[in-house]
């Protein structure tokens, strides 16, 4: 009988990558840099184990929303007062934070569990085009 195979943990062993967001559709560039967190380009992909990657993504502040979401998409902040629910348009949120933009939705697309909490330490999102994490040698990724 064969015995199921199960992927280690990389521990500090894990493959760092860059990705430029300049121009490109907020959902498109959340699955990319979702699937690099779970590690679901790897042949040894398993759904409880923490494989993925680190993601480093550049550029934030020039992500592309197509159609109207520029001034239709919302976001909401609660701060868990009474009458603590903010709004936020796609506008003023990429004019005050365009890395949450970003964030928001890469965990929209991340299983909701302590695994993907522990991913979401990995994405490293920058506003311009430099970032601090040079000397991890990151791989580039074009999309």
């Amino acid at each position: 009988m064969q015995k199921s195979y199960r992927a280690p943990n990389p521990g500090d062993n894990r493959q760092w990558f860059l990705i430029d967001a300049k121009d490109q559709p907020l959902g498109r560039l959340a699955v990319v840099v979702a699937n690099k967190l779970r590690a679901k380009d790897l042949p040894t992909f398993d759904p409880s184990v923490d494989a993925g990657a680190f993601v480093i993504v550049t550029n934030a502040a020039s992500v592309k929303l197509t159609g109207k979401k520029e001034e239709q998409k919302d976001y909401q902040r609660y701060s868990g007062f009474r009458d603590g629910l903010k709004h936020f348009t796609a506008a003023e949120m990429r004019a005050s934070h365009p890395d949450r933009m970003i964030k928001e939705a890469v965990w929209g697309m991340l299983p909701k569990n302590n695994i993907a909490r522990k991913m979401m330490t990995r994405v490293k999102v920058f506003s311009g085009s430099e970032h601090t994490h040079a000397a991890q040698k990151p791989v580039e990724i074009k999309l």
